[in-house]
């Protein structure tokens, strides 16, 4: 019997979520103000991206080096309920492999998955394509915009 459980999606959370660029020279800002102790960048998240993310047919787990902190501040804000988290593995990189995706493919077991992250590469899909048993969609976000309608379209195109 084929497996029935949804991909996974792998979300980072810097650059995807929470944008890098500006627009017309001012970096947009959603309510409320995170408190001084956190990251002054959480006030660039916006809250929309929980409802689109929730609506793609993925399972959804963070991939970010936020860990902890985005359960307890990023999945709030957007609306999400707690998500696992990928732990990070020791160990060295494969070269020219990002070090987040042995951890990613450990982690996915075998089943379909899909990656959002800015910081993907040409050798992050050719190590993927050679050692992923299960489907793997690497989708590259640009950090200066973060998600957007495209991006949404092309994840929920390949889930589909």
């Amino acid at each position: 019997m084929a497996d029935m459980k949804p991909p996974l999606l792998f979300l980072d959370v810097d650059g995807p979520l929470i944008p890098f660029g500006a627009r017309d020279g001012v970096y947009p800002t959603y309510p409320p103000v995170p408190p001084p102790s956190v990251s002054p960048l959480l006030a660039r998240l916006d809250p929309a991206h929980g409802a689109r993310l929730a609506a793609l047919p993925y399972e959804l787990v963070w991939a970010t080096t936020w860990e902890e902190d985005a359960n307890t501040w990023v999945a709030p804000r957007l609306g999400l309920p707690e998500l696992p988290l990928v732990p990070w593995l020791d160990g060295p990189e494969p070269p020219g492999v990002h070090w987040k995706l042995p951890a990613l493919v450990a982690w996915a077991a075998g089943r379909a998955f899909a990656w959002v992250d800015d910081e993907i590469g040409a050798g992050d899909r050719a190590w993927a394509a050679a050692r992923c048993p299960g489907r793997a969609l690497l989708h590259r976000v640009d950090p200066r915009r973060g998600l957007g309608g495209a991006d949404y379209a092309a994840l929920a195109a390949w889930a589909g």
